[in-house]
C-alpha cells in the first residue's frame, strides 16, 4: 500500500513538473523587452530610423523594443553580435542591408555569412545616393559638368563617405558610363564628405538624402541626380541618372530588420507583422519624412529577394569597375 501511495505521489509530482514545464515552454512571445542592435553610433541615419521604430513599437507590441548602439568594424561588430546571439527573437539587427552586408562580402572575407546566418524580417527604408554640387557651382546639371570636363579635358573631383561604399561605387559607375574622369576623394564618414563639398574643396558630392537634404533646403547645395532606378520620394523633383541619359542605377543604402537564422518561424512572423503595422503608422511616417528617409516596406520574403539581387548587382559593378578597398 505504501509503495502504491509513494508511486502515486511520484507520478503526480512528475505530472505537475511536466505541466509546469509545458506552461513555461508555451509562454507567449514576446514576454520581455526586445533588443534592437544598431551597427552605428547614435545620431546617424540608421540610428534615427531605429529610434523611430522604438518610439512607435509599443503601440503594436506588448513588450518594448530597446535600441542598443554597437558601432565598430564598419558595422561588422554589431552584425556578428546578432548572428552569435540566441535565436529567440529577443535580439534583432536594425540596419540589415547596409553596405557591409551587400557590398563588403565582395571585397573581403567576413566572419559570418550575411545571408545564411541571418533571416530577413522586413525592409523599412532605402536611401538613394544623391549627387549634389555646391550652390556657387557654375553647373546646374550633371550633363553640363560632364560636357565641361570633356571639353576642357579636366577631371571632376567628388567627395565620398568611404572607399568602396555605395557612394564611391555610384560615382565610379557614373565616371565610366559617361566616359569622363571623376576622381573620388574618400572621407571618414558622410558628415566629413558633405563638409568638404560645402567648403568648396571638391566639385561634386554624393550622400544620402538625410545627409544632404538639410543643405539643399538651406540653399548650400544643388541636387543634380539620384542613383535609384526610380525617383526618391524624399526628393521628387530630382531626376534619376537614367533620366539624364547616364545608364547607372544603384541600390542605395538599405535599412531593414533581421534576426539570427534559426529564429522560430512563428516569431519571425510576429515581428514581420508588427513592423508592417509600424511602417503604416502615421506617426512613424511623419517622423521618417522629417528625417528625409522614405518608408519603403517589404515583407521578409520579398526583402530576401531584394538583398540577393542587390548583392549580385553590386558584385557585377565591383568587378566591372575594378573597385578594391586598398
Amino acid at each position: 500500500m505504501k509503495k502504491l501511495i509513494v508511486g502515486t505521489i511520484v507520478i503526480a509530482l512528475a505530472a505537475a513538473m511536466g505541466l509546469s514545464g509545458s506552461v513555461s515552454a508555451q509562454d507567449k512571445y514576446p514576454s520581455k523587452p526586445i533588443s534592437g542592435i544598431v551597427p552605428a553610433s547614435a545620431g546617424g541615419s540608421t540610428d534615427l530610423m531605429s529610434r523611430a521604430i522604438e518610439k512607435v513599437w509599443p503601440k503594436y507590441s506588448s513588450q518594448p523594443l530597446v535600441v542598443v548602439n554597437k558601432p565598430g568594424g564598419a558595422g561588422v561588430v554589431a552584425t556578428e553580435f546578432v548572428v552569435r546571439s540566441k535565436p529567440d527573437g529577443y535580439t534583432l539587427y536594425l540596419g540589415y542591408g547596409s553596405g557591409h552586408d551587400i557590398v563588403m562580402p565582395h571585397l573581403q572575407k567576413m566572419p559570418y555569412d550575411p545571408y545564411k546566418d541571418l533571416v530577413p524580417i522586413a525592409r523599412i527604408s532605402v536611401h538613394s545616393v544623391v549627387v549634389v554640387t555646391g550652390a556657387k557651382s557654375d553647373f546646374n546639371s550633371l550633363p553640363d559638368m560632364i560636357a565641361w570636363s570633356k571639353k576642357e579635358n579636366k577631371p571632376i573631383t567628388s567627395s565620398v563617405s568611404m572607399k568602396a561604399g555605395a557612394q564611391d561605387i555610384t560615382i565610379t559607375a557614373i565616371s565610366k558610363a559617361a566616359g569622363v574622369n571623376i576622381v573620388t576623394v574618400p572621407f571618414a564618414g558622410g558628415a566629413d564628405a558633405v563638409t568638404a563639398l560645402a567648403g568648396g574643396h571638391v566639385m561634386l558630392g554624393a550622400g544620402h538624402p538625410s545627409e544632404v537634404a538639410p543643405h539643399i533646403k538651406a540653399g548650400r547645395f544643388k541636387p543634380l541626380a539620384v542613383a535609384l532606378p526610380q525617383r526618391d520620394p524624399s526628393l521628387p523633383n530630382v531626376p534619376t541618372l537614367k533620366e539624364l541619359g547616364i545608364n547607372v542605377s544603384t541600390w542605395g543604402s538599405v535599412k531593414g530588420v533581421g534576426a539570427p537564422a534559426a529564429t522560430p518561424k512563428e516569431v519571425v512572423a510576429y515581428l514581420e507583422a508588427t513592423l508592417k503595422k509600424v511602417t503604416e503608422d502615421e506617426e512613424f511616417k511623419k517622423i521618417m519624412a522629417d528625417l528625409d528617409q522614405p518608408v519603403m516596406y517589404l515583407n521578409g520574403a520579398d526583402f530576401a529577394k531584394f538583398l540577393q539581387e542587390a548583392h549580385a548587382d553590386y558584385g557585377k559593378l565591383i568587378k566591372e569597375l575594378n573597385i578594391t578597398i586598398q
